[in-house]
């Protein structure tokens, strides 16, 4: 966890959040309280627009959408016939999504769907598709999900991985969530697939380049 005179200063130094993005914050802390911390910070929502545009991604897959935030930012880095595939399993929270979406004219680049992620990766083709994927999910389907991208993601395609830190239990928790994490880190630096660096980005966030 960051210091938060820490967080404070990061948030200042990047580009700042415009309205959309301020109010779908403030949207998400004072209907979901309890889950607000789901929410991605806006120095990472930056850092995913970023990696989108320069990545040069035209079609990109999130795995975990809760209230929209991080796809928004993915969106707005994609170009105009780009396209941003989805996932979730709430109605509720994505519900908020959509609205931001629509406010923000990004909905004709998102295709949200409705379904545990994993069935929904499972019935894509087999082909090399995406350019760019984000996970931030359920941290014991992360291997599922990452084992199912790998293999859509065109050469020089970047996966990214949310919360591989776990606040440092990553290192020794006993918690599934923890232990899930460990692995799939293992898992990541000896896939001769891929290349990788992981970040201390807020709770830690894995880049992975398919080869």
């Amino acid at each position: 966890m960051l210091p938060a005179e820490i967080s404070g200063y990061l948030l200042a130094h990047c580009t700042p959040a415009d309205d959309v993005l301020r109010d779908l914050a403030a949207e998400t802390r004072s209907t979901f309280p309890a889950e607000a911390g789901m929410q991605v910070s806006h120095d990472e929502g930056e850092l995913l627009t970023l990696l989108v545009k320069l990545s040069g991604a035209r079609s990109a897959v999130e795995v975990g959408v809760f209230t929209g935030y991080s796809g928004l930012c993915i969106a707005r880095g994609l170009p105009a016939d780009g396209h941003l595939l989805a996932c979730d399993v709430s109605d509720e929270f994505t519900g908020v999504a959509r609205r931001y979406w629509e406010r923000a004219g990004l909905a004709d680049r998102i295709e949200l769907r409705i379904a545990p992620a994993l069935d929904t990766l499972k019935a894509l083709p087999g082909e090399e598709a995406f350019d760019f994927a984000f996970i931030d999910a359920d941290k014991q389907g992360y291997r599922g999900y990452y084992e199912e991208l790998v293999p859509r993601m065109r050469p020089g395609g970047l996966l990214v991985l949310d919360n591989v830190l776990r606040g440092g239990n990553v290192i020794a928790g006993t918690r599934p969530a923890d232990i899930a994490i460990r692995e799939i880190n293992d898992a990541i630096v000896a896939d001769e697939r891929v290349e990788s660096v992981m970040l201390p980005v807020r709770d830690g966030v894995t880049l992975v380049r398919k080869r």
